[in-house]
């Protein structure tokens, strides 16, 4: 069991309807030697790769890219679900739909912060159907940059996202996943994976 596994067993609180809740270190209260942890190991998982740019999704995905992006000693660009008024020019856009919000957002990246020039490391803290990750490989490759790769925290094997991601091509790499968990007994199980 990898340190997020065992984190999660710890804290993680597992109820109805296939939700994981994390909230006590990742994505509400969020433990900073964690996160290190986490940037740290997307770094040695995609040492290999010239990454110019790590982009996320707001709000959770926020602390995870800014240590990510910390180790490669590049700039984080997370794509806004709301365009505000200090945004301004041409922007990407993409619709994405939540598993955890049972909701759809336009979310929007300014055009001045990815370019065709970029290989961009995709991170986000979840991955159950993949939407928010279609939305931002979308808003990537109309920028006419590359994916580097993907980076996801936690992974809900047993809904059909990653599999959609990986059989797209990407390399995705995720620290911990579920392979199935159960509300009434409290109980997760984490798929094998190599070290």
């Amino acid at each position: 069991m990898n340190f997020l596994e065992e984190r999660i067993v710890k804290d993680g609180i597992v109820k109805e309807g296939n939700v994981l809740k994390v909230d006590s270190f990742l994505n509400h209260q969020m433990d900073v030697e964690l996160l290190d942890k986490i940037g740290e190991e997307f770094h040695r998982r995609f040492a290999g790769k010239e990454v110019t740019k790590v982009l996320t999704i707001e709000a959770s995905g926020i602390a995870i890219a800014y240590a990510t992006a910390r180790y490669f000693g590049v700039p984080m660009v997370f794509a806004k679900k709301a365009k505000s008024i200090n945004i301004d020019g041409d922007m990407y856009t993409a619709e994405v739909e939540s598993f955890t919000h049972k909701n759809k957002n336009q979310v929007i990246v300014s055009k001045k912060f990815l370019s065709s020039e970029d290989k961009v490391l995709i991170v986000d803290d979840f991955l159950a159907n993949g939407c928010a990750l279609q939305g931002l490989i979308s808003i990537t490759e109309a920028a006419g940059a590359s994916v580097a790769g993907i980076g996801i925290v936690i992974e809900k094997g047993f809904q059909y996202g990653g599999r959609s991601i990986r059989n797209l091509g990407y390399q995705l790499e995720s620290l911990a996943i579920v392979e199935s968990m159960d509300a009434a007994t409290k109980t997760i199980v984490f798929r094998e994976q190599m070290a």
